[in-house]
């Protein structure tokens, strides 16, 4: 099989935030995808959970400075690296500190959703393009896993559409088990026009539940896999019928489980 240069958003990553299904996966399908000769670059938010000196974090100062303007709020983007040594992966993560510094991930102490995780995934997905772009490297597809990474699409084929390094990108959305329960800021369409995504179907998130984002997410995808087998089955079904190539799960358990999904990129 021929190697491409895949870069992956993942919403965790073991062993930087705890064990999850989720976090298990990306750090093993990071890791398989690099042993099948393909080039990796990785990247995930830089959660305040996250202990960076345990984990040798440091900051890319060549990639680090440059200001990100998200709802017309002005937000400084730093980038920091590390390395999981035993697999020979680095990652690469996306930092700001009123979107990141809190000590915690998705929710709060008592469990309620941040009222601004819809700005969070949209510096997310807009840090990571605009690092890729400083690193002048060209990928082949784009797989983003965890709904933190779900607004990728739009940019890549809207507002990043002519950029000659993703101008032949194929997008890959994978369908988790990471369902958030209250709809994103009422403004969250508002603030994706904003960014330069011109559609009429941005009315479709007036709601933005879990269910109405992928729906959306899944037309601007070229392939979707189902990476667990508690993903939502409405949403599976709509990428079953939506005509899009698809990857039926696939347990981590499985030999051929990862022969798979490198197969699954090669023929999109």
């Amino acid at each position: 099989m021929a190697s491409r240069n895949i870069l992956y958003l993942c919403q965790e990553i073991m062993p930087y935030l705890p064990e999850s299904k989720l976090s298990s996966l990306s750090r093993t399908l990071v890791q398989a995808m690099q042993e099948r000769g393909n080039e990796i670059r990785t990247f995930m938010p830089l959660y305040g959970t996250i202990n960076q000196r345990r984990n040798q974090l440091h900051e890319v100062q060549r990639l680090s400075g440059m200001n990100l303007i998200i709802d017309d709020n002005d937000l400084q983007l730093i980038i920091k690296v590390a390395s999981i040594s035993a697999a020979r992966i680095q990652v690469y993560f996306i930092n700001n500190d009123d979107f990141f510094a809190r000590k915690a991930v998705l929710t709060d102490e008592n469990g309620n959703e941040f009222e601004d995780n819809d700005q969070r995934a949209i510096f997310f997905a807009r840090g990571v393009i605009e690092t890729v772009r400083k690193l002048n490297w060209q990928p082949s597809v784009v797989h983003c896993i965890g709904w933190m990474a779900a607004v990728a699409p739009l940019y890549l084929k809207k507002t990043f559409a002519d950029d000659p390094l993703f101008r032949d990108v194929k997008v890959v959305v994978s369908l988790c088990d990471d369902k958030f329960t209250q709809p994103l800021s009422p403004t969250f369409k508002d603030k994706l026009a904003k960014e330069g995504v011109d559609d009429e179907n941005l009315e479709n998130l007036t709601v933005a539940s879990y269910e109405n984002l992928y729906r959306f997410v899944i037309d601007y995808a070229d392939g979707v896999v189902i990476a667990s087998d508690e993903a939502d089955e409405k949403l599976v079904e709509y990428a079953r019928q939506s005509g899009k190539p698809l990857l039926e799960y696939q347990s981590p358990d499985e030999a051929d489980c990862f022969d798979n999904y490198n197969r699954f990129y090669e023929e999109l």
